[in-house]
């Protein structure tokens, strides 16, 4: 094969590129900052830190786009203001608008107590992704979708998820603007109010059945531009695909053995119990994203039942790692069994 001493990558305006190497050595480059159209042009703009008083987009140091939600503030912290590369990831608080101008964001005590008392959502980036994932269980041309890290067979008498209704809006919405947000921290409640909350050091809500994590999960967030859901089996795939094509985990460490990557039971690290939100693995700012509890996701499979994701504390890393996939009763709850939630945005 012939050496040549100089690669030439051409692109449209507006276009970069990331060149990284891959698990086996190859080299990797990929197009970055592209959406399907024009609508980030249409949008004001935000920086890091900043409030968002509409819906806004905001542009990473790497020229990386996301939109932010009207009433949110993207982090100021640099490793959470990073959309793209090796555990980095978009984080937005949702703090009112009259406390924002005060925060000193390089002040880690005052951070602390940010990602404590503040709703915190994290940006997967659809558009910076290789298309392998499907919707209709067939083709597997999605960069939006679910995957087959453990071979599951979707169709209607398997794994299954109907592109409908709720689901279908937010395929829409992710083609629209790129990406969409999903809870930094497993579900918590609230002790004062009861509502659900996406903080860190807050009990796991656990002994949920579905139906009621799917009723909490769409209370969390509502306005006229966006509102929440509980997590598909889409969104939680596509995060996976992100976290591995971001060079953070290996496919490996995700679909066969995640025990390093959170609290298993044989993990080490780990008290062989459910600790708080915040206190167990974090993966391109993603709290739990492996072990301590698993979660609750709309996806079916081929009765009644849905599908639970991931592992807990209960069960080894190396038996239920992230991608695993078990269906269960949707009307009861369990002690290791909590969820997320999902933003739409309009």
């Amino acid at each position: 094969m012939q050496r040549y001493g100089k690669i030439v990558l051409e692109a449209e305006k507006g276009i970069t590129f990331d060149v990284s190497e891959g698990t086996s050595g190859e080299l990797i480059i990929r197009a970055l900052n592209i959406v399907s159209n024009n609508v980030y042009s249409e949008l004001p703009t935000v920086s890091a830190g900043e409030y968002a008083e509409v819906l806004s987009v905001y542009t990473d140091n790497n020229g990386n786009r996301a939109v932010v939600p009207e009433g949110w503030t993207v982090s100021g912290v640099p490793k959470e203001n990073i959309i793209w590369g090796i555990d980095v990831g978009l984080v937005i608080y949702h703090i009112p608008k009259e406390k924002v101008s005060g925060i000193n964001w390089q002040d880690s005590d005052e951070v602390e107590t940010l990602m404590r008392t503040y709703d915190q959502f994290v940006w997967t980036p659809v558009g910076l992704l290789t298309a392998n994932g499907t919707l209709d269980g067939i083709h597997f041309n999605e960069k939006f979708g679910r995957m087959n890290y453990r071979n599951a067979t979707f169709s209607k008498s398997a794994f299954h998820e109907p592109l409908v209704g709720e689901l279908l809006s937010q395929k829409e919405s992710v083609d629209k603007y790129g990406g969409y947000y999903s809870s930094r921290y497993d579900i918590s409640k609230d002790k004062e109010t009861g509502k659900p909350r996406s903080v860190k050091g807050a009990d796991s809500w656990t002994n949920i059945d579905f139906l009621t994590a799917k009723e909490v999960a769409s209370t969390m967030v509502k306005s006229k531009t966006v509102t929440s859901h509980l997590m598909y089996g889409a969104e939680y795939d596509t995060r996976e695909k992100w976290v591995i094509e971001s060079g953070t985990v290996t496919t490996k460490e995700i679909a066969e053995d995640s025990t390093e990557l959170g609290n298993y039971y044989n993990n080490k690290n780990y008290p062989s119990r459910i600790v708080k939100t915040g206190e167990d693995g974090c993966i391109n700012n993603i709290y739990g994203f492996a072990g301590n509890v698993d979660e609750w996701t709309q996806e079916w499979n081929s009765s009644s039942c849905r599908v639970i994701r991931g592992g807990c504390c209960n069960y080894g890393g190396n038996y239920c790692p992230v991608a695993f996939r078990i269906f269960f009763s949707p009307n009861d709850g369990y002690g290791c069994t909590g969820f997320r939630a999902t933003l739409y945005i309009k």
